[in-house]
């Protein structure tokens, strides 16, 4: 018994001291997960996906950790930010919620993590297939490119990564998503849990499927993370944000930072990433006026 315990305890030791990994997890992406119905409060079966979206992160998590992985951040990065269980994860992992928060979708995130795992994801609001495909926002927004180029979510998150030199080791999603984000970013590990017919249907695994691919590509990201590089765009960087309705592109205008380039478009540039995601984020979070909390 003695013997089992220094075991247990050089393991844990050796597992705490491993590669600190970030996971931002959105819902679009999740197993079977094809409508509104599914991500958010008012659907049917919302409780049921939070479930699922949970377990997700945990298999990754799990997986992570068989490969010798320590400190975990997982970011709830979908819909209000209040969608895991939080119960329901590990005791020893720290959670992201809610917005507004710096750096958005991976708020948290910094050099001292040794690679960023996306669960989850959607394609690109510019790409012809994927479930639920939207860039930020689905109800607000058409397009978004950075440097000239449509972005996927996933894209714009892992040059954030990359500008603090942390590689994005694995994205999990439908069949566009991961293909979309490994287009860009390259050598990544890619767990397809469904397969886009229309932007509201999909051929999907079950449930414990996806979770036993996602444990297994967690796992394999993890012991090969020397192997990943950083996604690193140009600075300083060259925003275009397409909106669907123009009231916002001609309010926007009225400040120097923007440039309306169409009725419905505007441009703006940033020294960095952060730069650009803290604008972001104002943009599409201000409404003005005050709130009683």
């Amino acid at each position: 018994m003695k013997k089992f315990i220094t075991l247990l305890t050089i393991s844990f030791i050796w597992a705490a001291d491993g590669p600190k990994i970030y996971i931002s997890s959105d819902m679009e992406g999740v197993v079977g997960a094809v409508t509104g119905e599914q991500m958010g409060p008012s659907g049917f079966e919302y409780q049921q996906f939070r479930e699922f979206m949970t377990a997700e992160v945990n298999a990754a998590i799990e997986g992570a950790r068989s490969a010798g992985a320590g400190e975990i951040l997982v970011a709830d990065s979908h819909g209000n930010g209040q969608n895991l269980l939080i119960d329901k994860l590990p005791k020893d992992v720290k959670i992201v919620r809610s917005w507004p928060r710096p750096l958005d979708m991976v708020g948290g995130l910094d050099d001292s993590f040794d690679g960023i795992i996306f669960l989850g994801y959607h394609a690109s609001s510019d790409n012809l297939t994927g479930v639920r495909a939207h860039t930020f926002s689905s109800g607000r927004l058409t397009s978004v490119k950075l440097n000239g180029m449509p972005v996927t979510e996933g894209a714009w998150n892992a040059a954030i990564a990359g500008e603090l030199g942390v590689p994005v080791i694995m994205v999990s999603g439908d069949d566009a998503a991961v293909e979309e984000v490994s287009s860009l970013v390259g050598n990544v590990e890619g767990a397809v849990v469904k397969w886009a017919l229309s932007f509201h249907s999909a051929t999907t695994l079950q449930p414990d499927a996806a979770y036993d691919l996602i444990r297994d590509k967690a796992a394999r990201a993890v012991k090969n993370i020397k192997k990943y590089k950083p996604y690193k765009v140009k600075n300083p960087v060259t925003v275009e944000m397409g909106f669907k309705n123009y009231r916002p592109v001609e309010i926007l205008n009225y400040l120097s930072l923007f440039e309306r380039t169409s009725s419905h478009t505007i441009r703006f540039s940033a020294k960095t990433m952060e730069e650009a995601a803290q604008i972001i984020t104002f943009v599409l979070m201000y409404g003005g006026g005050s709130s009683t909390p």
